[in-house]
């Protein structure tokens, strides 16, 4: 055999080796790798994690590892390890999963009808990297505080409800420092000009519009009700609102949990800053979030003459009012009967 055949023969048996091993290759590379039934599924990456850290993570969801580090490596993911929200599909390859890393999806963020900052602490923080806790922190800070002019009872109103897009891996800070930049674009020029004709500041506005909100869900009814309390804090009267009421009950028995439908005589009495039946004005802080057709029926509520209102049995969900006290009187009779026929105790 002469050595060019010789050689021939073996440019042919490296070439087919190098095309089995290329095969080989691609078939690892773009094979389907995952081994989850959904059909997609996010992955989170910690802060500052380590490649170790990420490849258990991703192990959770991944048929062959060795098959993903080998691309992993190739694509310098090890040194390249990004934190964050991760899309993966069912059936993506190793190749697409390594590019997945590397595009950190943001997460739709909403939020309202939350009752205090703690729960909207749980809320945020079931959703982003943040823990509760540490977002709550964040919120009280005492300078924090101090800059922007709150306490710890009306930092409250600095959420406005909304959908906001955050990335997973967002610390509380950042998030903090986001809200209180929202908070700032909503008071803008026309609506702080608003406040100011109804006598209030933003924070005042706010908790007055947490009250609204909470005392009727009827959104074409909030201008009349936001009327009627303005009328009273202009005389001078206690607000009277129930809904503070109810708040102050679940604040003494640290329970937010518990349905209270019902109002009692002895409960108007009850000592409590939050009581606007036993203290004139506004309550120290808002009792809920209140949302935006709440604070816009402030800031440009109904102009009228009534200073009493009780809900209505004759159109569920909707008020009676009245300018004078006799006739209030008697809508509240009458519904106060109704909810005595219907067995309600609390």
């Amino acid at each position: 055999m002469t050595l060019k055949k010789i050689i021939s023969i073996v440019s042919i048996v490296v070439v087919s080796a190098l095309i089995i091993y290329g095969f080989i290759l691609m078939r690892q590379i773009f094979s389907a790798n995952t081994k989850f039934s959904e059909k997609e599924i996010y992955v989170h990456i910690p802060t500052d994690a380590t490649y170790s850290e990420a490849e258990k993570i991703i192990s959770q969801y991944v048929e062959n590892m060795d098959r993903f580090t080998l691309v992993a490596d190739k694509r310098n993911y090890p040194e390249t390890v990004k934190s964050g929200r991760f899309l993966f599909t069912k059936g993506m390859n190793s190749y697409e999963l390594v590019q997945s890393l590397r595009a950190n999806v943001p997460v739709s963020l909403a939020f309202n009808n939350q009752e205090r900052v703690e729960n909207l602490a749980g809320r945020v923080g079931a959703q982003i990297e943040a823990d509760s806790t540490s977002l709550l922190t964040t919120f009280k800070d005492s300078i924090f505080l101090k800059e922007n002019g709150f306490n710890e009872d009306n930092v409250f109103v600095m959420f406005i409800p909304n959908t906001y897009e955050f990335y997973w891996n967002t610390s509380a800070i950042k998030f903090r420092d986001k809200m209180i930049k929202e908070y700032r674009n909503f008071w803008n020029a026309e609506r702080l000009a608003k406040a100011e004709k109804q006598g209030l500041s933003p924070i005042e506005a706010t908790i007055l519009a947490s009250i609204v909100h909470k005392e009727s869900v009827k959104k074409d009814e909030r201008p009349r009700i936001a009327g009627v309390y303005l009328n009273r804090l202009r005389i001078g009267m206690p607000l009277q609102a129930d809904p503070t009421v109810i708040y102050a009950i679940k604040k003494r028995d640290n329970d937010f949990n518990q349905i209270i439908k019902r109002v009692f005589y002895n409960d108007l009495t009850m000592p409590s800053p939050y009581n606007t039946y036993v203290n004139t004005g506004l309550p120290p802080g808002p009792i809920a979030m209140p949302d935006i057709t709440a604070l816009e029926a402030v800031l440009s509520p109904e102009k009228n003459d009534y200073i009493y209102f009780c809900a209505s049995v004759e159109r569920f969900g909707y008020h009676e009012f009245a300018a004078t006290l006799p006739e209030h009187n008697k809508n509240a009779k009458k519904y106060a009967d109704w909810i005595n026929s219907q067995g309600v105790k609390r």
